[in-house]
């Protein structure tokens, strides 16, 4: 299995892309997940990979796995990210 790629090495490329320096590039990618995280309630979407969505848990009954006993599971607020098509397609091919 080939390695996830590093915030580094995103930047590098990303940087032999546009023609921009490794620190600008890695810089647009800070400001990119902190509008990502600001925005996230209302839904950030970026084209052609996803968005980043808000979803609330009902409150459930659980097990635990070690004793077996049930636990009541509170209601939460959870981030969920919805894969674009556009991506599936590209990484999956089409069906």
């Amino acid at each position: 299995m080939a390695k996830t790629m590093t915030k580094s090495q995103i930047a590098d490329h990303l940087a032999g892309k546009a023609s921009i320096t490794k620190k600008a590039a890695s810089q647009l990618l800070d400001d990119l997940a902190t509008l990502a995280y600001k925005e996230a309630k209302n839904t950030f979407t970026i084209p052609g990979i996803g968005k980043l969505v808000l979803a609330n848990r009902k409150a459930r009954m659980g097990r635990n796995p070690q004793t077996g006993e049930a636990i009541k599971i509170p209601a939460k607020r959870v981030v969920k990210f919805r894969v674009a098509k556009a991506a599936k397609d590209a990484i999956l091919g089409k069906r």
